[in-house]
C-alpha cells in the first residue's frame, strides 16, 4: 500500500518546469525571466537563443522542458503556449575566501538559485492569429 497521489497543483491548462541549482545569483537569474514573461512560448525561446547572458541558456533549457511536458504529459498545443510565470528563488550559497595583502583574507559568496517556468494553453492566441 502506497502513499495516496497529491491531487495536481496547477490547473489542467498550465504546466510548469523546474530548474534547480543553477549557478548564477537570483538577481541575475530574475533579469533574464523578466525577458521571457508574459510572452508566447515561440517568442521567449527567440530571445533566449539570442540573449548575450550566460544564464539565458540555462534558462532556455527549463523553458523546452516545459514545454516538451505541456506537450507529452497533457496534450496541450505548443503553438498556443504563453510563459504565465517564470519565478526565481534562492538556493544554496558556498562560502570561500580570498588571500588578500598583508595575511587577510576577503569572504567571496556563491550563491546558487532555482527557476521555475509556468506556460499556459490559451485560446486567445489562435483567435489573434486567425482575424
Amino acid at each position: 500500500m502506497g502513499k495516496q497521489a497529491r491531487p495536481r497543483a496547477l490547473p489542467e491548462n498550465e504546466v510548469r518546469a523546474i530548474g534547480r541549482t543553477i549557478r548564477t545569483s537570483p538577481r541575475k537569474l530574475n533579469l533574464v525571466a523578466e525577458m521571457i514573461r508574459g510572452k508566447k512560448a515561440s517568442t521567449a525561446l527567440a530571445e533566449l537563443t539570442f540573449s548575450k547572458r550566460r544564464i539565458a541558456q540555462t534558462v532556455k533549457k527549463v523553458l523546452q522542458a516545459a514545454i516538451a511536458n505541456a506537450e507529452n504529459n497533457h496534450q496541450l498545443d505548443v503553438d498556443r503556449l504563453i510563459v504565465s510565470e517564470a519565478h526565481v528563488g534562492k538556493s544554496l550559497t558556498m562560502r570561500r575566501f580570498h588571500p588578500r595583502g598583508r595575511g587577510r583574507s576577503a569572504p567571496v559568496v556563491k550563491s546558487f538559485s532555482h527557476i521555475t517556468v509556468v506556460v499556459r494553453e490559451t485560446a486567445d492566441v489562435s483567435a489573434k492569429e486567425s482575424a
